[in-house]
């Protein structure tokens, strides 16, 4: 029986760095915020294919998450990185990717695509 508290308490003791981590590595915009900034940087959807497929920000380059320590580089360290998914979890781990590797502009959507109100493309 106490094992499994520990469990839990561990767990969420991960969970609580991982929430503050993410905070101080990461800036999070509004629709608004994201909008206005993404055209002058690098624009990633972490989302898997057939999600990126069935709508996304129009000029989103697909680097699902699955696939980006394979494909880093293709993201320029030295541009800002605009990250977003479809509701923030995954960006925020994209982000702690990219950050152990030394990308330090790094910005998500609030609420990820499913908060989206610009323009999409859908294939």
């Amino acid at each position: 029986m106490y094992w499994l508290l520990i469990l839990l308490g561990a767990i969420i003791a991960y969970s609580i760095y991982t929430y503050f981590y993410q905070k101080r590595i990461i800036t999070t915009l509004t629709p608004e915020e994201f909008r206005n900034g993404y055209r002058k940087a690098q624009l990633i959807d972490v989302r898997e294919p057939n999600e990126f497929e069935s709508g996304h920000i129009l000029g989103a380059r697909n680097i699902p998450l699955s696939q980006l320590k394979m494909r880093m580089k293709e993201i320029r360290p030295d541009k800002p990185v605009y990250l977003y998914c479809q509701n923030s979890i995954r960006s925020g781990r994209a982000a702690q990717m990219l950050y152990r590797k030394g990308y330090k502009e790094l910005y998500q959507l609030k609420g990820g695509f499913k908060k989206w109100d610009g323009k999409i493309k859908k294939k």
